[in-house]
Order: C-alpha cells, then structure tokens, then sequence
C-alpha cells in the first residue's frame, strides 16, 4: 500500500527492501518532499505487482532474500522498465558498484545513506523519468502524425530534411516547384510543424528509417 502523500499525481517511489524498519524510515524520509511512495517487502511480489506506468523512481535494496537487488535490476531492464532504479546496499564494493551502473542503475549509495544525498539523487531521478516519458510520447506522436503523410510527402520530407530547396526538390522528382511547395504546406499542417528547424529535429530520424 502506499505510504504516504494524497496527490494522485505527484511521482511515484517503489521502495523496495525487506527490512521494515528501513522502509519505515526512508518513507517518512522520502515524503516530506512531496513524493508518493509505496513500500515492497517482497522484490518478487513488486516485480509482477508494480505501476510501470507510473513517474518516478525505484530504490531497490542490493541484499534481499530470494533475489538481490541486481538480479532484480537485471531483469527491470530486460523487461523494458524505464523508471531511474537507485540501488541501496550495506556492503558496497567497487566491483559491486561497477555491476551497478554497468546493469543500469541510475545511482549507487551506501548505507547509511546521507538524507540530502538520497533525496537529491531521487529528485534528479525523477526529472529525468519526467523527461524521458515526454521524448517517448513526442516521439509516438510523431509517427503518428507521419503516417498520415502520402508517400509523395514523404519523398518532399525526405529531401526537406536533407536541405534541398523547392527548386532542387522539383528536379528530383521531376515536379513543378510549385508542385514542391503544394506538398511542402501540406506535410508542414499534417506535421503540425511551426518552423522548418523544428521540422528537421523531429523528423530527421524518421526520414532515415
């Protein structure tokens, strides 16, 4: 169940480690910045039980029963999860920290961790979820929008991108410049486009696909 907080919206902490008296304290701890969060005991049940469609972060202690923090980091990963993990551990280990960041991990901290530094790392972690979720939905929106183009508009696009001009664009494809600029204001209301620099950072990627 959640710890704490009431605002359905705010980020989203999965907690998890087997040590109620540590989950305890970093919920509370975790809380006062306004964060949700919801504790796991079992790195099992959370796995097959937890919101992946939620903002936040995952704190994942290195030393549990039954599966360890980076064998469950492990498989977060393999899975796709694109929460930021932290990973907490008693007995940190230059291999072990290596393991860590080289698994994934968007941050590696011993116990005791310090308050400020565990709160910091959480909030970096959350604004770059937040960032991340935002590229991911620019980026569906854009094929969306893509796929409305007619292959014509998609040939225009191509060659837009590639910094031809109308006239040049025309030559290619053995158009009338006006023609070139007819499919040009088209793709650019399709694409919802309100520059051509704008233009070519979005759909760069998809003209070369």
């Amino acid at each position: 169940m959640p710890e704490s907080g009431d605002h359905q919206h705010s980020p989203l902490i999965h907690l998890v480690d087997d040590d109620q008296a540590v989950r305890d304290s970093l919920a509370l701890l975790i809380s006062t910045v306004g964060l949700r969060v919801q504790s796991w005991a079992d790195p099992v049940l959370f796995a097959a039980q937890f919101d992946r469609q939620s903002i936040g972060a995952i704190v994942l202690d290195v030393r549990m029963p039954g599966v360890s923090g980076l064998a469950l980091l492990a498989q977060l990963m393999e899975q796709g999860v694109d929460q930021p993990v932290i990973l907490l551990t008693g007995h940190g280990t230059v291999d072990m920290c290596r393991r860590a960041f080289k698994g994934g991990a968007a941050e590696f901290l011993e116990k005791p961790v310090d308050d400020e530094v565990l709160l910091e790392a959480l909030q970096t972690a959350v604004r770059q979820h937040v960032r991340l979720r935002a590229r991911t939905q620019a980026d569906r929106a854009a094929q969306e929008y893509y796929a409305q183009l007619s292959p014509r508009e998609r040939e225009v696009l191509a060659l837009i991108v590639q910094g031809l001009t109308n006239k040049e664009i025309g030559r290619a494809l053995d158009v009338s410049p006006r023609t070139v600029e007819t499919h040009r204001a088209n793709l650019f209301a399709k694409l919802q486009a309100p520059s051509l620099a704008w233009l070519i950072r979005r759909y760069a990627p998809l003209t070369e696909l």
